[in-house]
Parts: structure tokens; sequence; C-alpha cells
């Protein structure tokens, strides 16, 4: 009889053989790596973290005609990609894994969730998007990877895979930190892949300024969607970790996390618009909005800054966003910007933990205010912490949350 340290490193051998870097060459040349089912890990729905968590969103602050509930627990949940055919929603982590979650009775809440392309080792595998063809795209710390038809190889450990951008290619190996490298990305309009890449820095030395102005670090990148003609799009960016294409013009806008350790009040959180390519955010003479970094007060600016188009709570942290498309919510919601504040780490008093909803004016202004709120409890203590919003295909509008490891469904119905 093995012992149970022989059990347990045999245990630690099997998973290292199983998300090792060779499968991804394997999986390119539609080879099986041999990965048992059981690697396919379900994640247990129901019990009594799902009773905690329906307790804390009976306190959540809506809409009249609005609801929120539990749709899935999802451990770590960051982004969300709602699949073009309907069929299954991915959900990322910043750690190590990808969870397809599946609701296959459309009961309004997942039946299914289970770790997607486990053979395939991850670094941070934080931005994941949706062509509509159906290719699901993920940029990691400093690679992205494409998993065709992943709608319909999620059920197995084995999956269709490409290297768009391979390991060390999406920036300098020698820029990699722990901090700000959480991707986000998305399929233009012009079918190329835009991704966002946050510059490790509070705020960065003179030094590094040619270098990331040149690779785009601190800015939104663009390529094809094989990697191939890549160009920096937008620049003055510090860490973006929010985008989405406006479906009437087909322009992009993002969020943008402020300069720490200014002040609890400043410098305010950031919805910015890039109508074309080439346009300069500010940072890092700007820490948010019109405030100047201390670090660079003494500079001159670059020349044609543009300012965000709706300044947000400072240090609520504004992460994932996206358009409404949908038909559930009521009209005055349609093309608005939904978009979630993660809550502040280094402030006194504690801001964000949210849902907000951006609308337009005539005047090209925005307007900004809170749609769900409620994970931050009293005495200052976070219930939750929303990540990511994605409107699904019946107009219900789906929030992550990393904190409590779950994704609630937001429903409307008009009062009878």
């Amino acid at each position: 009889m093995r012992t149970r340290t022989a059990v347990f490193a045999a245990a630690l051998l099997s998973s290292t053989v199983l998300a090792s870097a060779d499968n991804v060459d394997q999986l390119q040349a539609m080879k099986s790596t041999g990965a048992p089912m059981a690697a396919l890990k379900p994640v247990q729905q129901g019990g009594p973290k799902a009773d905690a968590i329906n307790k804390t969103l009976a306190k959540i602050k809506l809409p009249p005609g609005f609801k929120i509930s539990l749709y899935a627990l999802v451990p770590d949940a960051r982004m969300i990609a709602v699949g073009p055919q309907g069929v299954v929603t991915f959900v990322s982590t910043r750690k190590d894994k990808i969870y397809s979650v599946k609701d296959s009775t459309s009961s309004g809440m997942a039946d299914e969730v289970k770790e997607f392309a486990p053979v395939v080792a991850k670094k941070n595998p934080n931005a994941i998007c949706f062509s509509k063809d159906g290719i699901l795209y993920s940029a990691e710390q400093n690679r992205v990877m494409a998993y065709p038809g992943a709608e319909f190889f999620y059920e197995t450990p084995d999956v269709a895979a490409a290297t768009v951008v391979k390991e060390g290619d999406l920036i300098p190996k020698e820029e990699e930190s722990f901090n700000h490298s959480a991707r986000v990305c998305r399929i233009g309009p012009d079918n190329k892949l835009y991704v966002a890449l946050g510059q490790p820095f509070n705020v960065p030395p003179p030094a590094k300024q040619d270098l990331y102005f040149k690779t785009g670090i601190g800015g939104i990148v663009r390529m094809d969607r094989d990697g191939a003609n890549r160009e920096v799009f937008a620049h003055g960016v510090r860490n973006s970790v929010g985008m989405d294409f406006d479906p009437k013009d087909k322009t992009l806008w993002f969020t943008d996390n402020q300069v720490d350790g200014m002040g609890d009040d400043t410098p305010p959180g950031e919805i910015n618009h890039a109508p074309k390519a080439g346009m300069n955010f500010g940072f890092p003479w700007y820490g948010g909005g019109h405030v100047r970094t201390v670090e660079y007060k003494d500079q001159t600016p670059a020349a044609d800054i543009t300012f965000p188009v709706a300044e947000e709570a400072p240090h609520a942290a504004d992460l994932g966003m996206n358009f409404y498309r949908g038909d559930m919510f009521p009209a005055k919601y349609k093309g608005a910007i939904f978009s979630a504040q993660h809550g502040s780490w280094n402030r006194t008093v504690p801001v964000g933990a949210r849902v907000m909803v951006t609308t337009m004016k005539p005047d090209s202004t925005a307007t900004s205010e809170p749609f769900a709120e409620g994970w931050l409890d009293e005495d200052g203590s976070y219930l939750g912490r929303p990540v990511d919003v994605a409107p699904m295909r019946d107009g219900s509008l789906l929030v992550s949350d990393d904190f409590a490891g779950a994704v609630y469904r937001i429903t409307y119905q008009a009062a009878p």
C-alpha cells in the first residue's frame, strides 16, 4: 500500500503533466493529450455557500421591477464571455483556470460548472472574449490563446486550441509583474483583436516611457486575429480592465483605474471614449480625470490629451463594462453602459462594490449612477466585489464577483 506522501506526490506529478506547456503543441496538431474525463473538475452548486450568497442578494438594492439571483458558484469569478450560440458561458479567473458555465434547462440558474481546457497551463487568463464565429480568445499575462468552437469542445479535457501570441511576446518578459497584469480583450467591428495592457507601476518612472509607448504597455493594442499586424491603438491608459464597442457607431469605450495614494477623494475613476486610433488619455501626467500626478507635475503633458467622458468615484475600481444590447430591460437602458466597481482597497472609507449604469446625453456628456448596490456593508465590510457584467441572449445581465466566487443574474419584469 502506498503511503499518503506517495499518493500526494503521484497526484502532484499527474497534475503537472496534465497542464504541461507541451499540451498546446499537441492540441494545435489535433492530437489527444490522454487526459482523463476526471480532469474536468465540477464545481458543486447549491449548499451552505449558495444559501449565504442568497442572503446577501436579498440586501441588494435595484430599481423597481429588477431582481437579482444567484446564477452560478464559480471560484474567483472574473470576466464573462457569453457564447454566441447561447450554449455555454465562460468565466475567467486571475489565477490559472477558466470555467464553463451551463444552464442546460434554461431555468435561469446554472446546473453545470466545470474547469475548461484543464490540459492547457494558464497564467492569469483574466481576459476572455468571443468572436462572432465562435472562437474564444484568452489574453493571459504574457500570451494570447484562441479556442475555436469552445462552446462545443468544452465537454472534454482536450480542446481545439491555437497560439495567437506566444508566451513572452505580448509584453517584454522583463516587464512582467504581479501588479496590473489582468488583461481585458474584445473583438472589434474591424474584426481585429483588442487587448488592454496595464502598466505595472502606480506611476511609472520616466525611464520606462519610451518602451511603454512603443510596446503599448499602459495602453490598448490591436492585432489581426492570428496575431499579425500588431499596433498600439491607444496610449496614456494606466490600467484598463473593461472595454466594449458601442453598437450604434462601433467605437471603443473603456474604463480606467486611477492613481493610488493621492487621498480618499482624488483622483476620479474614468470611463473613456476612443473613436479612433492614436489617441492619448493622459497617464502618467494625469492620475485620473484632470488631476495631475505628483511625479509628473513639472513635466509638460503630451499634446492633444483626451479626458474621460465620465468621471467615477475615486478609488471605486471601475472594471468590466458592457453596452446593453438586450430587450428585457426598459427602453431607457438600451445602449447604456453597465459597469462593475470592484471597490476600494486603500481608502479610509470604502466605496464601490456595486454595478453602475452610464447613459449618454445628446451633448455627448455622460451621467453615471448606481444600478445595483449593497455588497458593501454598513460597517465597511465587503459582502461581494463585482468584477464584470455581460448581457445574455434573453436580455438579462450577468454579474461576476471574485470575492464571493459567484455569478449573479439580473432580470426585469414590469409590474402588472
